[in-house]
């Protein structure tokens, strides 16, 4: 049987699939961006760079809402028998974690640009203008938010992390499906 947009009993479709890998992706590579874009000594590549990693950082707020969406209108599949009471109970908390600091990190780069004495539009990916928050200028609200903005990114980056340790946990140790059928849809008779 074909493979399946949504969700079975068993394994995910490839809607979440997808949504899932091209968010890790993004996620990951604007924790490089972010890295590099700020140690940069030529300020024309640091600007390019600044404005790239907003345009991705729109995307990824847009995506991940899109996954949040498509999550509550597509159960996930069930656990194997073989994980315990605890994993059951931190399974979703951990992935409701991900989902938070997903949102929560553009959200405060954002707040981070809205704030800025600077006044450098938002322009993803040049396309159009980026209306900032409504959020008052200053320089200790951006001191507050680039703060925010730098926690928020290392501790989702930890959080990343313990999510790829889990998975090959499973797949390694444990030695059952979870991480597969991530990577392998659903067909439509499952």
């Amino acid at each position: 049987m074909p493979a399946s947009i949504t969700n079975s009993t068993t394994r995910y479709g490839w809607g979440t699939i997808l949504l899932h890998w091209l968010i890790a992706l993004i996620f990951v590579g604007q924790f490089v961006l972010g890295f590099i874009m700020v140690r940069l000594a030529s300020q024309r590549t640091a600007f390019e760079l600044i404005q790239l990693h907003k345009s991705f950082g729109f995307l990824l707020l847009g995506l991940v809402t899109l996954r949040i969406a498509w999550r509550l209108g597509n159960a996930a599949p069930a656990l194997p028998r073989s994980v315990g009471a605890l994993e059951r109970r931190a399974a979703p908390l951990a992935h409701l974690a991900l989902y938070a600091f997903q949102i929560a990190l553009p959200l405060s780069g954002w707040a981070l640009v809205s704030v800025s004495m600077l006044e450098i539009p938002s322009m993803p990916f040049n396309l159009f203008v980026m209306p900032n928050l409504p959020l008052v200028e200053s320089d200790a609200a951006e001191s507050f938010w680039a703060a925010a903005h730098w926690y928020l990114a290392y501790a989702g980056i930890a959080l990343v992390v313990l999510h790829v340790a889990a998975a090959l946990r499973h797949h390694f140790r444990l030695r059952d499906n979870v991480l597969t059928r991530m990577i392998t849809p659903s067909s439509g008779g499952e």
